[in-house]
């Protein structure tokens, strides 16, 4: 607290009263009213019952907050006119803060603040007081209610709600046009004195704004300001107490201040004049270049819309604007052309879209430039005098006729020679060709309407200099129809005559069918080829006719099939014909004319034996085959055959055990035993390593001694084995090491016929075949190098 501050509290204390330092007497006051006024009431003993009259005198008690004194602050003091002085009562204080707060002396009535109190957290606090007897503890006088006000100072300085206040008004805004309205708040009383008195001030932010010292109302103080110059704007704002008076409290805030854009700027090209370039083969929509006229504004005060306004090339260009970066892009809209045109002007405006009547007098709001466009030569190709041939021809036209010519040109000022062809992918019969140099279309097969009726070719037309540069065009030759292709049946027909069929009988309706497509329609005319006495054509006139019969009853025993020959003609120029047969079957029908059958075997046939019944036994003789088939085939897989067919057929087998044995020493290899002790083996054991068909028992040759060699055991199993017919020999020992005496025919082997000295001719192995070319090539390879060394 400073110095200032302490001595406007010390004036405040001398001049406002002090109660708390007056003594609050209590007397019993004199009863003034007439007795008619007193109040009596009856007990319930039927006793008067007197009110003891009050003897308080009442009061507030003021106390100055926020002491700063060492010694208790004192209130005021109570006093009763019961007190005598004898310390006979008792005073008792209650209520808020009553003996922590607030406490009494209960002989004298004195009331004392035991701490600094704050009033911004609580005005006034109610207590009762109460004497009473100190001997007896029952009270003299009723309990009575008081209240201690708290008297404010100017402890509390305005505060804002916000440190930073953040604001906006539009650029160009007249002065005193309302920015934003801040307010702060004072806790001190504002019913006493001047302490929550604010009056606000601008610390910063001067001269472009200002405030209203009693609404804190910030508010433009310069004209005309422009957010292009200057865009963000800092004011520091002072709230103040005691009405602004020196010794007051103060707050501060900081309110950011944004000028807004308003649309006060027109657009304007960065130059009057701008020169763009584009090739002539450019197709249409091509982007040639952009132009962009620049606005201080910002957002939609900033956007532009471009459009030619004038110039000589108004029809040939078109002109975009992009709303994102805000160019206008030049288009192509016709195609260009180097030799026709070659340097065009436009006129550009750029307008800003969204104009603000308030600043019409900052206009006009648009620019203009000029934007000259110079189109450039390039090696254009070949153009077709159209974009499509459409030539018609009839199918039967010679070959090398000429059905069309197509006509292109060089559109350069070279005007280069031009060459045809035809995309041989658009004819792969190669049926039609073209004269390279004119260009005329002729056919190199004959063409045929049935086959293909139109045909789409592509022809290709380049420029001798520059054969890379091509153009095509389609090419519809379209095939007419001429009267080449004779009327035929329409389907098969079926046709059958009932043995009973009686004179004038339909028996079959026929059309036909043409592959032309005569321009009046189709006509067909039907009539027999020769005269025939069994049936008739009547034709109906609508491209159909009937076949009738001309005599009664036919018979399937004499003739079983007629053939009837039926001439079709039509009648285009010149008339085509061709001649039909029908074959006409002879069948049974019932009386209505349904046919039964038409072949005559069935008459041979049991009449109580159909056709299901055959295929029942048919079917059932075809399962009676299978079943035979199936068990034999079962039977033949079931027999065994023998190992060995015959004598003669008797084959080396070389069975490889990859087991060495362990020598004299491996005595569980094998018992040597049983080969000294022949009778060790048991009788009728049987052979393991084959399933013999028939068991044979074995022949008993009777045991050798003891004492038998064991070459003399082996040669008698030996021979015991070679006399048994079920026991092949499957594992056999044959030596090769001798070869016998020698042959009457000597050795059959050519491993010595190099050493012979007779010459031998193998030229015959030549003329076997290529199968032995390699063996010829071997011996007479052979010979030739033999003379050679």
């Amino acid at each position: 607290m400073t110095i200032q501050q302490v001595l406007l509290l010390l004036l405040l204390w001398m001049w406002l009263p002090h109660p708390c330092h007056t003594e609050m007497l209590f007397r019993r006051t004199p009863d003034l009213r007439p007795k008619s006024f007193g109040g009596r009431a009856l007990g319930n003993d039927g006793k008067a019952i007197h009110r003891q009259k009050r003897g308080w005198m009442w009061n507030q008690f003021f106390l100055l907050e926020e002491y700063t004194g060492s010694d208790y602050q004192y209130v005021g003091k109570l006093h009763s006119d019961q007190d005598k002085g004898d310390g006979s009562l008792k005073y008792i204080l209650s209520g808020d803060g009553a003996g922590t707060l607030f406490i009494i002396d209960e002989k004298t009535g004195d009331i004392h603040a035991t701490r600094r109190i704050d009033r911004e957290e609580k005005a006034f606090y109610t207590l009762r007081a109460q004497a009473i007897n100190r001997r007896t503890l029952r009270p003299v006088e009723p309990e009575s209610e008081f209240v201690i006000k708290i008297h404010d100072i100017n402890d509390n300085e305005p505060t804002f709600p916000e440190e930073i206040y953040t604001a906006s008004v539009p650029e160009m805004s007249v002065v005193g046009t309302s920015v934003v309205q801040v307010t702060a708040t004072d806790a001190d009383d504002p019913s006493y004195g001047n302490s929550a008195r604010i009056i606000y001030s601008i610390l910063q932010g001067q001269p472009y704004f200002s405030v209203e010292p009693e609404t804190g109302i910030i508010r433009t103080a310069l004209p005309n300001m422009n957010r292009e110059n200057r865009e963000q704007y800092q004011v520091v704002i002072q709230a103040k107490d005691m009405g602004g008076q020196m010794g007051g409290l103060s707050g501060t805030t900081t309110v950011n201040i944004t000028l807004t854009d308003v649309n006060d700027n027109p657009p304007r090209f960065p130059q009057s004049t701008i020169h763009l370039r584009i090739p002539e083969s450019s197709p249409v929509g091509t982007a040639i270049g952009s132009v962009k006229a620049t606005d201080a504004d910002t957002g939609k005060n900033a956007e532009v819309e471009y459009r030619i306004i004038d110039g000589d090339g108004t029809d040939m260009f078109d002109i975009v604007t992009q709303k994102d970066t805000q160019e206008g892009i030049i288009t192509v809209r016709k195609p260009l052309d180097y030799e026709t045109r070659r340097l065009y002007t436009l006129k550009v405006e750029a307008e800003n879209t969204h104009v603000d009547p308030r600043f019409y007098y900052l206009g006009p709001f648009k620019d203009t430039i000029i934007v000259k466009i110079s189109v450039e030569d390039v090696d254009e190709p070949p153009v077709f005098s159209r974009s499509s041939y459409l030539f018609e021809v009839h199918e039967d036209i010679e070959l090398g006729t000429i059905i069309g010519t197509v006509m292109a040109r060089d559109p350069d000022s070279a005007s280069s020679p031009i060459r045809f062809s035809l995309d041989r992918h658009t004819d792969l019969d190669r049926i039609f060709n073209i004269h390279s140099g004119n260009g005329s279309i002729y056919t190199s097969k004959p063409l045929d309407r049935e086959i293909s009726q139109w045909h789409n070719l592509s022809v290709i037309a380049a420029e001798i200099n520059n054969p890379k540069d091509t153009t095509r065009v389609p090419v519809y030759v379209r095939i007419l129809d001429v009267n080449d292709n004779a009327p035929q049946f329409a389907v098969f027909y079926d046709t059958f005559v009932c043995e009973n069929a009686r004179a004038g009988q339909l028996i079959q309706t026929i059309s036909a069918v043409d592959k032309d497509d005569p321009l009046g329609g189709q006509k067909f005319f039907f009539s027999l080829a020769a005269v025939n006495p069994n049936f008739t054509v009547q034709d109906n006139e609508d491209n159909t006719a009937r076949i009738l019969t001309r005599r009664n009853g036919f018979s399937r025993h004499e003739i079983s099939t007629y053939l009837l020959p039926v001439v079709i003609s039509d009648n285009d120029y010149p008339i085509q014909s061709s001649t039909g047969t029908l074959t006409i079957r002879v069948c049974a029908c019932d009386s209505r004319g349904n046919m039964q059958s038409c072949s005559a075997e069935a008459l041979l046939l049991p009449a109580g034996l159909s056709t299901g019944a055959l295929v029942a036994i048919l079917l059932c003789i075809i399962i009676l085959l299978v079943i035979v088939v199936l068990f034999a085939a079962l039977k033949r897989q079931r027999k065994k055959e023998p190992l060995i067919l015959s004598k003669e057929d008797i084959r080396d087998n070389i069975v490889s055990y990859n087991d060495e044995g362990g020598g004299e020493e491996d005595t569980q290899a094998f018992d040597i035993g049983t080969l000294r002790n022949p009778a060790a083996i048991e009788d009728k054991k049987l052979r393991r390593d084959i399933i013999p068909e028939t068991l044979f028992v074995p022949r008993r040759t009777p045991s050798a001694p003891d004492n038998t060699d064991v070459r003399d055991f082996i040669n008698q199993r030996l021979k015991e084995h070679d006399t048994d017919p079920s026991a092949p020999p499957y594992d056999s020992l044959a030596t090769y090491a001798y070869e016998g005496n020698d042959s009457i025919a000597e050795s059959l082997s050519s491993l010595e016929s190099g050493t012979t000295e007779g010459d031998q001719n193998y030229d015959y192995l030549r003329e076997w075949g290529p199968r032995f070319n390699k063996l010829a090539e071997m011996y007479g390879g052979g010979e030739s190098d033999k003379d050679t060394s």
